[in-house]
């Protein structure tokens, strides 16, 4: 009896020395990492864009707004240091569908694009920024009889949006865009263009 005792208490302990071993053993479960905002990426974006122009020369004083669509592309690149700030540039280039009559003349803008830096501030995949930096647009007035007179604006862009990455190499985006493209003379008249956007866009990161 006491050696049959004895035989329980020993497998009893070797029981416990084999769970224990399981148990020590057991790794942790890994740790998904945070999304990183490094590299290049290109795209695509449109929405809408609200533009006015103040004319002034030729006994002529007004402003008119010229509002439409706009679509284009834009391209970049990130760089995301540890505390999670991401700096960046980018570049964009975009075709405006807006025309507006004034005085028996059509104003409107049609190419526009520019070069911009970036700061944002990365939630895993969700990365909120602001942008700012060099615009040019190209304006015109078409009289009619007399053809169309056409000049290149240049100023400034701000703005902010918000990123979204849905896949490693996929992200979505909503951007504000404020541009004051300054002032040119088309056809012997001065005119001063800015324009209002909000964009929605779809990239590839590499």
């Amino acid at each position: 009896m006491k050696k049959l005792v004895l035989f329980a208490f020993i497998a009893l302990g070797a029981s416990t020395a084999q769970a224990a071993d399981i148990i020590a053993v057991q790794s942790p479960l890994p740790i998904a990492p945070a999304y990183a905002w490094s590299g290049a990426y290109l795209g695509i974006q449109g929405g809408g864009a609200w533009a006015s122009g103040e004319f002034s020369g030729l006994g002529i004083s007004s402003s008119e707004e010229a509002n439409g669509g706009i679509f284009g592309a834009f391209a970049g690149y990130n760089y995301q240091l540890d505390n999670n700030v991401v700096l960046g540039i980018e570049g964009d280039l975009e075709y405006n569908w807006n025309e507006q009559e004034i005085f028996g003349a059509q104003f409107g803008t049609d190419w526009a694009g520019s070069v911009r830096g970036r700061l944002g501030y990365a939630f895993d995949r969700a990365l909120i920024y602001a942008t700012a930096g060099w615009a040019t647009t190209q304006g015109y007035v078409d009289f009619p009889g007399l053809g169309k007179t056409e000049e290149t604006f240049n100023g400034y862009t701000i703005g902010a949006g918000v990123d979204y990455a849905f896949t490693d190499n996929v992200f979505g985006r909503v951007e504000y865009r404020y541009s004051d493209y300054g002032d040119s003379d088309l056809g012997g008249v001065n005119v001063a263009v800015d324009q209002h956007a909000l964009k929605v866009g779809l990239g590839i990161k590499f």
